[in-house]
């Protein structure tokens, strides 16, 4: 009996030992981890396209209507990099609106980094802070990450979905100055274009239904269809969505609140971090859920890599890419309703007239590509002409 306690106690002091050192290791591991630089990246922003009838995104002007960002922003018309464009940004025509992705760093302790992002199918349209290059792609140099920095961000005191996205824990950054470029500071660095290149969800609508294709090679994560019609909501979400479908439009019984908390936790999934996508969703609420049908996912990783390829240099010890797709889908009640209207132009009556031109309006960016698929049939010149002018009016969105 003495001899099994005392194995006892010998057996209790050898495993105490043992995880006594395991634990010195441990410590010891996570002390050296702490010791070394730690840099973490993460991203998110919008593909915004406009479905045609056959699934294709239609060409359009996205840029086309009022300033919708601060006016430190720097663009393409106020640019002090040497850049000409034939166009301003108005006329510029493309698929796809490439949103608002800003980048985040995170860091534990002040370093210095070098970002660039390439855009080999679109140009860059806006930036901030300034960047040594721009065109098919945006270069910042190396900019200084200030974690715990006293920093003060530039304002213009508007209410803009611009300062939403600073509502993180993301470390400041600042531009390295030189003689030709002042110190500029923000929580992120952030730039916008517009381009034409392939996008992974082709969507048609059809008898009141809606067909989805993948045509990646990569499954969707998370595919929402999304209708808002006189203020009643609904919407249906696909997850791990591969290959083809039809669905009938979502039933109209549920709220606002409930599709945010679904495309939260779809973001979060994804990578960002929790702020991040209440960031994200703060941004674009206004326009994610007015009226109208449209489509959101989370773009697959490699479709955001090879659209926007990115080098960060130390490269980070984790990147996170979160793109959503949102597809605005027309549907044959407002292209139906722009026809009725479009006859109306050519009425003897100015105030008919103008009245027919506001409503058309009313639909904004719809407008021009329903109105340039009405031109291409109408062989009244007078009525070309005006549907023209209301093609080339902005449209205020």
């Amino acid at each position: 009996m003495r001899n099994i306690i005392k194995l006892a106690l010998v057996s209790f002091v050898i495993l105490a030992a043992s995880s006594a050192v395991a634990i010195k290791l441990r410590r010891s591991a996570a002390a050296k981890a702490l010791q070394k630089d730690s840099l973490i990246v993460h991203e998110w922003g919008t593909f915004t396209s406009i479905a045609g009838k056959d699934g294709v995104a239609l060409e359009w002007r996205p840029l086309n209507g009022p300033p919708d960002l601060p006016k430190f922003v720097h663009t393409i018309e106020k640019s002090d990099l040497g850049l000409r464009h034939a166009k301003g940004k108005a006329e510029l025509t493309a698929a796809v609106r490439m949103e608002t992705p800003v980048i985040y760093f995170y860091a534990n302790r002040e370093m210095n980094v070098s970002t660039s992002v390439g855009f080999p199918k679109g140009k860059i349209t806006e930036w901030y802070p300034q960047a040594r290059a721009v065109s098919t792609g945006v270069n910042w140099g190396t900019l200084k990450v200030e974690p715990g920095a006293a920093f003060n961000l530039p304002a213009d005191y508007s209410n803009n979905h611009y300062y939403a996205a600073r509502e993180t824990d993301s470390a400041p950054v600042q531009i390295c100055s030189t003689n030709s470029r002042p110190i500029e500071q923000e929580k992120f660095l952030f730039y916008r274009g517009v381009g034409t290149f392939d996008l992974p969800v082709a969507i048609t609508f059809e008898n009141n239904r809606v067909a989805l294709k993948n045509s990646g090679k990569d499954p969707i994560a998370q595919l929402i269809v999304f209708e808002n019609r006189d203020e009643k909501i609904g919407f249906q979400a696909i997850a791990n969505f591969s290959g083809a479908t039809t669905i009938d439009l979502p039933v109209l019984d549920k709220n606002v609140d409930a599709v945010i908390q679904q495309l939260r936790q779809a973001l979060i999934a994804a990578g960002l971090y929790d702020k991040e996508a209440d960031a994200m969703i703060k941004t674009w609420r206004n326009s994610w859920f007015e009226s109208g049908l449209r489509v959101f996912y989370i773009l697959p990783r490699p479709a955001t890599d090879a659209i926007l390829p990115i080098e960060i240099e130390p490269r980070p010890q984790q990147l996170e890419r979160v793109l959503v797709g949102r597809t605005e889908v027309i549907t044959p009640e407002m292209e139906k309703s722009v026809k009725d209207r479009v006859k109306l132009l050519n009425d003897s009556s100015p105030k008919v007239r103008a009245e027919a031109a506001a409503a058309i309006q009313k639909y904004g960016r719809f407008s021009e590509p329903i109105l340039k698929r009405l031109i291409d049939d109408e062989k009244d010149p007078t009525l070309r002409a005006r549907i023209k002018r209301l093609i080339d009016v902005p449209i205020a969105d």
